[in-house]
This record gives C-alpha cells, structure tokens and sequence, in this order.
C-alpha cells in the first residue's frame, strides 16, 4: 500500500455530518437580543457624524441586524436619499445604526 493510500485511513471521519453546522445554528439563534432604543444623544451624535462624513475615510459602524449586534469596518457611502449607508457589499439602514466611529 502506497503511503499516501495509508494516510487516507487515518483521515478525520465525521460520523454526523451537518451536526456542526446545526449547532453553530442553533447558538446564532439563542443569542438573538431584541434591539434596544437609542438615546436622543447617541442619534444627535450619529446625524452629527455622518453629516460632517466625507466618504473616503474608513469607519468602523455597529449595526443591529438580524438580533445581533455586528460591526464593519470600511469607507462608507451615505445615501442620504435612500437612509443607507453602504460599507463594502453590505447596505445598512440609518435605523440600525447603534454607534459609528473613525476606524484607526
């Protein structure tokens, strides 16, 4: 038997395929938090932030989505027309905004 066709016996072998994946799930679902309300300062804070943004420094938003809190890091686009900003591929709504700073 040649000593790569030895190597394969003795591969990793997943006896329930999927159970991984399943379980991550399942975790993703139990730490979903309801969205909370923003203060009149934060939203005065993010207006104030995004009015004055100038497009082409990165910034680093956290944003509900989906009952998590998340962050991206990038140049955002605001579309004030639309109340969206864009970061990368990813469209944010103004309203899931929770905090936006200069990413350093």
């Amino acid at each position: 038997m040649s000593r790569q066709s030895r190597a394969k016996q003795f591969a990793p072998f997943d006896a329930l395929k999927g159970l991984q994946n399943a379980l991550r799930l399942k975790e993703y679902e139990a730490e979903r938090v309801q969205k909370g309300d923003l203060q009149e300062e934060k939203i005065l804070e993010i207006s104030n932030f995004l009015r004055d943004y100038d497009n082409k420094t990165p910034v680093e938003i956290t944003y509900f989505e989906d009952g998590h809190n998340k962050k991206i890091v990038g140049i955002a686009k605001v579309l004030y027309e639309e109340n969206i900003l864009k970061v990368e591929r990813k469209v944010v709504h103004f309203d899931d905004v929770l905090d936006i700073k200069f990413h350093s």
